[in-house]
């Protein structure tokens, strides 16, 4: 038995806080309204970058660090919040999470230039990343384990949600009001979320203490991290404009991450007081809930990059009306979501995820059979039929990486799981992005080669569309060129097609690969928490 184990099975972990009195759904649905107005913010502004690049007299290159600048300052303090609710309380730190997105939101928009709206941006990710991680730790000391599942639910639907309904709700915002709207939103909800929160919540005893007897200040772990992470993110996010290793400034900033990261491993290894504390993964059930949590991130927003894109590129759908398309799974997901968690009180979680990721994976491979001849309810169905499996995943994965930690680890757990999440979905979003172009010049090469103009079959098409432009006024030499034209663009569409078609299949393929690795989950105690094996 591991000491972990060991720690779960102790009546301090098996319930929760004796001291709260408050009712725990209460709680829930306190931190359940932060995390939707944090989630909701990493993806409500997409679609109004051209807005904020006119707005603010920038190009519409440069207003992508808009996205950026939140990203990383996210991905720095994301593992980093669990160290500093030790530091400081939990409670503490994630009021002063909520103060801090909830102003610089106002901030943003205020903002005057883009160099002032990049900076508070930086400033709302630094808050909004200490949310979630903060959170769940919440959730995990106010539930019994036999609980968790029902809470973690509530928390997801939160967390699917906000992403499905973010891009639809910042165009209809931008196109309605202005995109400085989409920052105002989030002053009134912080407020009510900081009230609740200052006459709800309270740290449990065990933090209490571990706040009291000190914290070292772990300042070169805090310095690698950010600087790995950071650079990491950066890359990630710029990779595929600037031609990855081609170009300098992505090369130099990969060695650096990579580097600063390894350096972080090993010194967080043998610190006291680390700002991460890698020993978790020593848990068999945690370190594969976050191999699991990762690809979670990686197929669901790769998904939801590739699905709106498609529309759009290749079938003329706006913005807007691409964007429905995902919330159908969106409201699938949280109609789910509670009976998932109720599932967690009769049958083991790797038997769900089983479930998840093989749904997952067949809804995936049903998308490799898209045309250029479908409809919005076909888009918009498969989103709905992939939502089935992906709520059958995030609850239970949460449930399992808590299942054998003491309570006093569910702070770092948090933000090591969060982590997982995110880092996923930024190399989900670089992986298709780089796929879509490497692969749809592949395909356009290899098509192509199949055109040969001396083809009977060739010749007669051309023939047929230098007729059609002739009568529509062309002269011949024009027609024909038309022609060549118009059989270039049928090429290329093909080809983007086809490029679609492989990253669904791949990230079908990275479902797939996740259900042998459900086995290595330890088995839970149904309805009464964990049993140490």
């Amino acid at each position: 038995m591991t000491p972990a184990a060991s720690a779960a099975g102790s009546p301090a972990f098996a319930a929760p806080q004796a001291e709260r009195r408050v009712n725990p759904w209460l709680i829930a649905l306190t931190v359940t309204l932060a995390t939707f107005m944090e989630v909701l913010d990493t993806s409500i502004a997409n679609v109004a970058l051209p807005h904020i690049a006119g707005g603010l007299s920038a190009g519409v290159d440069e207003s992508t660090w808009v996205l950026t600048s939140y990203l990383v300052s996210n991905a720095i303090i994301l593992p980093m919040s669990g160290w500093f609710s030790n530091l400081m309380g939990r409670k503490r730190f994630y009021m002063l999470c909520v103060v801090v997105f909830t102003a610089s939101s106002f901030l943003c928009g205020l903002a005057p230039s883009l160099s002032a709206l990049v900076i508070c941006r930086v400033l709302q990710g630094l808050g909004g990343g200490g949310l979630q991680p903060s959170e769940q730790a919440i959730l995990a000391d106010t539930f019994p384990p036999a609980q968790r599942g029902m809470a973690f639910a509530m928390y997801g639907m939160a967390v699917v949600l906000a992403p499905a309904i973010g891009p639809t709700l910042g165009g209809w915002i931008t196109d309605n009001y202005s995109w400085r709207w989409i920052f105002y939103v989030n002053v009134p909800v912080g407020l009510v979320s900081l009230a609740l929160t200052s006459r709800l919540v309270s740290d449990p005893e065990y933090l209490r203490e571990r706040k009291n007897a000190g914290v070292r200040l772990d300042y070169v772990g805090l310095g690698l991290l950010a600087v790995g992470l950071g650079a990491l993110q950066v890359v990630l996010d710029k990779g595929q404009r600037d031609d990855w290793f081609g170009s300098r400034f992505i090369l130099a900033l990969s060695i650096l991450s990579a580097a600063a990261l390894i350096a972080a491993i090993f010194w967080e290894w043998h610190h006291k007081d680390p700002v991460i504390d890698l020993h978790l993964f020593r848990e068999r059930s945690f370190a594969v809930s976050n191999a699991m949590m990762f690809i979670v991130g990686f197929a669901l927003l790769g998904t939801t990059l590739l699905l709106p894109l498609y529309l759009q590129t290749l079938l003329g759908y706006t913005a807007e009306t691409a964007g429905l398309s995902l919330m159908p799974g969106g409201f699938m997901i949280m109609a789910l979501m509670p009976l998932v968690g109720f599932m967690l009180s009769k049958y083991q979680p790797r038997w769900l995820l089983v479930f998840g990721w093989g749904w997952t994976a067949f809804a995936l491979f049903r998308m490799t059979h898209f045309d250029l001849e479908m409809d919005f309810r076909t888009a918009a169905m498969a989103r709905f039929v992939q939502a089935i499996g992906l709520a059958f995943l995030f609850v239970p994965i949460n449930t399992a990486a808590y299942s054998y930690l003491p309570r006093e680890k569910n702070n770092q757990a948090s933000g090591l799981i969060n982590l997982a999440r995110n880092v996923g979905g930024s190399v989900g979003i670089s992986f298709v992005t780089t796929m879509l172009e490497r692969r749809s010049q592949f395909h356009q090469v290899r098509l192509a080669a199949d055109l040969n103009p001396g083809r009977v079959k060739m010749q007669g098409m051309l023939h047929a569309m230098t007729h059609a432009f002739t009568a529509r006024g062309s002269s011949p030499a024009l027609a024909a060129m038309q022609s060549y034209k118009m059989v270039e663009t049928v090429v290329e569409r093909q080809a983007m097609m086809l490029s679609y078609m492989d990253n669904f299949k791949i990230l079908a393929v990275s479902a797939l690969c996740m259900v042998p690795l459900t086995l290595l989950l330890k088995k839970t105690r149904l309805g009464r928490g964990v049993s140490a094996h």
